[in-house]
């Protein structure tokens, strides 16, 4: 196994199941030291102890990413707790009302655009001004397929994610030469708890819009995940990459 993450730092938000979980374990896996957060005290120290369990080093602190002054304290705690900050995943986000746009609560939209954008900026702020100090460091933004798409019913979500990536590219760019690489990460439908609530009509419908016939698995994107913010991929930024079974493609 690779090691180039070894003794470095990772930050993992919404790391308590789905996606940031699998991010979170996997990183601990390849040697990095981990900070877990999530609003879900109880799974995000879960898996804290399951990475510890398996020879790794992690922490939990519980930080709702939609506050600004949590998310400069959650980069706070990390630096404290292992020394740096080298690697960061803003993966925290949520699914939201979901209804035709001229229907949506304006809590509805404020809360997800709080959640699934306004969010990867503070911790994107604040991961960086730790990072510019450093002189390197690699982060990796959570989008999705609908990144690049729309859908109806998900007229919050949608932007969001699509905000997420411009985003991404603008501050790739002004920070490409300070040794800061920032990508973004476009998961199709991934089974994950977001989808448990779906019946089991709706879930097959999601796996009809794959290509591929079938949802993808939460490692299957840490797996790029890790690459990306790996040495590995030392000339890639500014990029947006899909994890999508052929959902774009069509």
């Amino acid at each position: 196994m690779n090691n180039d993450l070894q003794g470095k730092t990772a930050l993992v938000t919404g790391g308590a199941s789905g996606i940031g979980k699998a991010v979170a374990q996997l990183y601990g896996q390849y040697g990095a030291n981990v900070m877990v957060s999530d609003i879900d005290e109880t799974q995000g120290q879960q898996v804290a102890a399951e990475i510890e369990a398996a020879g790794g080093k992690a922490r939990f602190f519980r930080a709702d990413v939609g506050d600004p002054a949590q998310c400069r304290q959650l980069v706070q705690e990390t630096v404290a707790a292992f020394g740096s900050l080298d690697v960061a995943c803003n993966n925290a986000g949520i699914t939201g009302e979901m209804s035709l746009t001229a229907d949506m609560s304006l809590e509805g939209w404020q809360r997800i655009i709080n959640v699934n954008l306004n969010s990867v900026f503070f911790c994107l702020k604040y991961e960086l001004e730790v990072m510019l100090k450093q002189g390197h460091g690699a982060i990796i933004n959570m989008s999705s397929i609908l990144g690049q798409v729309g859908t109806p019913t998900l007229a919050g979500y949608v932007t969001a994610k699509h905000g997420v990536v411009g985003l991404t590219k603008t501050a790739a760019m002004e920070y490409a030469a300070q040794g800061i690489r920032i990508n973004a990460v476009g998961p199709a439908y991934i089974d994950t708890p977001l989808l448990q609530g779906f019946s089991p009509e709706t879930k097959a419908g999601l796996v009809a819009l794959h290509p591929i016939g079938r949802l993808g698995r939460p490692e299957e994107v840490a797996e790029l995940v890790i690459w990306l913010s790996s040495e590995r991929a030392s000339f890639v930024t500014g990029a947006y990459y899909p994890v999508d079974g052929a959902y774009l493609a069509k």
